[in-house]
């Protein structure tokens, strides 16, 4: 198969196109039961479906976050490869949740599962952790370069808790995020108009107190349930703001299962982006 354009590229006229906006699958029991659905398969695929025929041909990005799926089992993971296809089919890109980070041929093989164009997960792009070493990402970023799709590393997640690791100094005196960050910077340098590797860092961080200008896309979770919202997202990003992929779930999620109101909540926060962001 020939290999896509590259997914910074893409991903780029797709947020200039639809607005910079991404929308999270995250079909949790909690969510199954306020539609109305039981927590079972039957559930699952009511709930991906609805959400896939209502956003996929007008949002930028969807994201479905694989363990919701993969907590049913075999039948999950049938729901999820149908979603991610028919996602795809309409125009949206997919960004698989997964967070995925492991050594040598264990990396090679969650890269061959999210990121091959003939995988039945194949993904524009995927989520991953580095906190294994950056290095040990080199069999996805080859893969993701391979295919022309693109990966999200973590960097500043909005839990409290990833600061004992991620602010945490490194060997040479910056914080790990920062470290991570360099190296993502590596990896996009002179590409245009945007690399493919890009950083997920928190919306609710305020200010991030790192160097976000990567030449890449920066995944921005947290605004909502969370706390943040679309008028914080320039003073945590500063001058890399227009490289900001907001990422809302519930936030859009509970305006369902009446696709109308998912629409209407997506587009409204489309809308307060592009305007926290111009």
């Amino acid at each position: 198969m020939s290999p896509l354009e590259p997914f910074g590229a893409r991903l780029r006229q797709a947020m200039d196109t639809r607005g910079p906006l991404c929308v999270g699958i995250d079909p949790h029991a909690s969510l199954l039961t306020d539609w109305g659905l039981d927590d079972d398969v039957a559930g699952l695929e009511r709930f991906t479906r609805t959400v896939v025929e209502a956003l996929a041909d007008r949002v930028a990005v969807l994201k479905p976050q694989s363990a919701f799926f993969e907590r049913f089992g075999s039948r999950g993971v049938a729901v999820l490869e149908k979603a991610v296809e028919e996602a795809r089919a309409a125009g949206a890109l997919v960004l698989m949740d997964a967070k995925r980070g492991d050594i040598g041929s264990t990396m090679g093989a969650y890269a061959e599962a999210f990121l091959r164009k003939d995988s039945p997960l194949f993904s524009d792009a995927v989520t991953l952790s580095p906190y294994l070493g950056f290095g040990s990402l080199r069999p996805a970023l080859d893969q993701a370069l391979l295919s022309g799709s693109g990966v999200f590393v973590l960097a500043l997640t909005s839990n409290p808790e990833g600061a004992e690791v991620q602010r945490a100094t490194g060997a040479g005196g910056a914080p790990l995020a920062q470290v991570m960050l360099d190296h993502m910077a590596a990896e996009n340098q002179g590409v245009r108009p945007l690399g493919s590797v890009g950083a997920v860092v928190g919306a609710t961080l305020g200010d991030a107190g790192v160097d976000l200008d990567i030449n890449g896309p920066l995944l921005a979770p947290g605004i909502g349930a969370q706390g943040a919202t679309p008028a914080d997202l320039p003073g945590v990003f500063g001058p890399a703001v227009r490289n900001v992929l907001p990422s809302v779930s519930r936030g859009v999620l509970r305006h369902g299962p009446d696709a109308a109101g998912l629409r209407s909540a997506a587009l409204r926060l489309v809308d307060e982006v592009r305007e926290a962001v111009a």
